[in-house]
């Protein structure tokens, strides 16, 4: 098979623990997209925080695409036109904030740029970390959400919040719900996650899903692995979701995309 185009997460996938692209896997992600293959970023991050990693990878240099916060947004990395953008409204937002009330978890949404909270938390602050983006904490989260945005994030301690993953996806079948680490919870529009971008992206340079390659490691990853023609986890993959790949590669910290793009792209 000639694949035509890698999807790549990007936190503990392709980026090693201190957030950093290996030598290595620059190396080979160059040489893939020199062969004429598509490379694609699809994160949970905000666009902003995956420009820089993009076009360290030259992805404006290929005309290419990230996609950002799960799939709610699809951009060029060149001039960063918005090719697709799909939101949660206020309502929902204020229902996610009214949930996260009730079980005690924190919330987070995104506004003008920031990282929107009533609350501080270790789990927030890894965010910011992980983003770059502001922090702006607020007397009342329901006040100054007025407008939509793009996704919402519930943030706890890890055993605890994995317990209403399930629950939260009962309660509004509505959202997109997928765990992005073990304390991110996040709720997306209806029918938004990564696979659903990667189709409308596929289609649009005439790629079939047959000829795609996507890598990733955690449960917001899981609608792109089984939708490619080859799914991978990096062998730091969630335990429980270890099965649900076609290939399972070295970990983010040993050069796993590395193996994918040598193996199947490059031989």
């Amino acid at each position: 098979m000639q694949y035509k185009m890698l999807v790549l997460d990007m936190d503990d996938t392709l980026l090693t623990d201190d957030h950093k692209i290996s030598d290595l896997n620059k190396k080979v992600i160059l040489e893939a997209q020199a062969k004429g293959v598509h490379v694609v970023l699809a994160s949970g991050r905000p666009t902003s925080a995956m420009t820089a990693y993009a076009k360290e990878l030259k992805l404006d240099l290929y005309d290419s695409y990230i996609i950002s916060f799960n799939g709610a947004i699809i951009s060029t990395v060149k001039d960063d036109l918005r090719l697709f953008e799909q939101s949660l409204t206020p309502e929902q937002i204020h229902d996610l904030y009214d949930y996260s009330i009730k079980m005690k978890t924190h919330i987070i949404t995104y506004i003008d740029g920031e990282i929107v909270s009533e609350t501080d938390s270790e789990y927030i602050e890894i965010e910011k970390e992980i983003t770059g983006l502001p922090h702006r904490k607020v007397l009342s989260f329901k006040e100054a959400v007025t407008k939509p945005a793009v996704k919402c994030i519930l943030l706890a301690e890890p055993s605890y919040l994995k317990g209403l993953e399930k629950d939260l996806k009962l309660k509004m079948p509505h959202l997109s719900i997928a765990m992005s680490k073990p304390f991110f919870l996040e709720a997306a529009q209806n029918g938004i996650d990564k696979a659903a971008s990667l189709k409308l992206l596929a289609t649009k340079l005439n790629i079939h899903q047959s000829e795609i390659i996507a890598v990733g490691n955690a449960g917001n990853d899981l609608t792109m692995i089984e939708y490619a023609g080859l799914g991978v986890w990096v062998d730091n993959v969630t335990p429980e979701l270890r099965d649900r790949a076609d290939v399972i590669v070295a970990s983010n910290n040993n050069d796993g995309v590395a193996e994918v793009v040598q193996r199947y792209i490059l031989n």
